[in-house]
């Protein structure tokens, strides 16, 4: 079974990044060029943080605080271009929040996933 951590780091950083590339265009595009939803703004933000958390721990599940860190500083760079931008968006702390929760409910999937596989593993003598 093919593991995203060892894809070649290529390969890695060019996935994260189109989907880095998608959310800034999801999120500093002006409102009125993206698809309507139904969908609460915040849980927009918290499910979209999640992917992208979850995406970065598939190729790096090794480093947790680096790839939670970096999605939660770009969640809070994008929130600041938001406000200073002129294209009819605002920057919002609780979206940043909403964000955050995302980012929290992907490390603990990834937590317990880890946990778990600790558990299948054999005992050693």
């Amino acid at each position: 079974m093919l593991r995203p951590d060892r894809l070649p780091a290529a390969v890695r950083f060019t996935v994260f990044g189109l989907a880095v590339a998608v959310l800034l265009y999801l999120t500093l595009a002006p409102g009125e060029a993206l698809p309507a939803t139904n969908l609460w703004d915040k849980a927009q933000h918290a499910i979209s943080w999640f992917v992208l958390t979850a995406i970065g721990l598939a190729f790096w599940p090794t480093a947790p605080g680096r790839v939670g860190g970096f999605v939660l500083v770009l969640g809070a760079l994008i929130e600041v271009l938001q406000w200073l931008l002129p294209f009819g968006r605002e920057g919002d702390a609780r979206d940043l929040l909403g964000d955050g929760v995302g980012i929290a409910a992907a490390l603990a999937l990834w937590l317990l996933l880890r946990w778990a596989a600790a558990l299948r593993r054999p005992l050693s003598a």
